[in-house]
């Protein structure tokens, strides 16, 4: 019988998701059917419900509804408490588990260009302090990061993320004319924002100015594939990369625990940097 999968989210129809994984399950020559559900603020706790009355067997979440899901669920994995967000569903024999694949997914792309022993002794700069800078400090915390700081307009946000964190981690909130003065005490800078997104791409979220060379700079935006802020810490010497392979890792992590089996990563950011028209920095 044919297993069935998919996405919950408003908006719904924008997302890749369902082509990436339907190609995926393709591959690998499952029975299986990924599908994208719209699912409206209202709909949450029917849509939950209806994953163990229809035996869906894994479901992914996204905007807006990633913290709501999480008090119709029968249990939630550790890190996921923590970073207060679900984005993926797995039915054990009808119990619904909750799990956070954008915080891992990040870490496992960020792995492309410096390895778990060199990031948990690296000075990390996290921008923005919004849900998806939640989700990358927490799962940094969690993995034996020790140093990470937050960038913010507002220091009561980035504040909130250091204080609700679980794991040691030595942290400090700063303002954006601070960080910028010391850059060059970071190996590795990450931008959550949305700034420099489509179609604001001229620009920065901060200056780059005093960047060091060899410094990894990850924005999580793939759209324009190279940010004004990647273009110009390139020109500085940094190591760059987009938000692409997120994406493609939290999704991979997602099957993995739905199937068992870990996919072509490769396969799937091709596909998706097709789909984009493109082709990552």
């Amino acid at each position: 019988m044919e297993k069935v999968y998919g996405v919950i989210g408003s908006p719904i129809s924008h997302s890749m998701s369902p082509m990436m994984h339907n190609d995926i399950f393709e591959h690998y020559k499952l029975e299986a059917r990924y599908h994208a559900f719209h699912v409206g603020k209202d709909g949450v706790k029917a849509a939950i419900e209806g994953i163990k009355a229809l035996g869906i067997s894994g479901i992914n979440v996204t905007i807006p509804h990633k913290i709501e899901v999480i008090e119709y669920l029968d249990n939630v994995e550790e890190v996921a408490a923590n970073i207060g967000a679900v984005n993926t569903i797995v039915n054990e024999n009808g119990k619904l588990v909750g799990y956070n694949t954008d915080g891992s997914g990040f870490i496992r792309s960020l792995n492309q260009v410096i390895s778990n022993e060199e990031l948990c002794s690296a000075n990390v700069l996290i921008i923005g302090a919004g849900g998806a800078a939640r989700g990358i400090f927490i799962s940094l915390a969690a993995m034996g990061v020790k140093n990470i700081d937050i960038v913010n307009r507002t220091i009561d946000r980035a504040n909130t993320i250091i204080e609700d964190c679980k794991y040691a981690v030595d942290s400090r909130a700063l303002r954006f004319a601070e960080a910028e003065a010391n850059l060059g005490d970071y190996q590795v800078i990450v931008n959550t924002t949305s700034v420099g997104m489509h179609p604001n791409v001229e620009d920065m979220p901060l200056s780059v100015e005093n960047i060091a060379p060899n410094t990894i700079v990850s924005d999580i935006i793939y759209n324009p594939f190279e940010t004004k802020l990647l273009q110009e810490a390139k020109k500085r010497g940094a190591i760059t990369q987009n938000g692409i392979g997120m994406f493609v890792y939290q999704g991979a992590l997602a099957f993995e625990k739905w199937t068992g089996i870990f996919p072509d990563t490769e396969r799937m950011e091709n596909l998706v940097t097709k789909l984009l028209g493109g082709r990552t920095c």
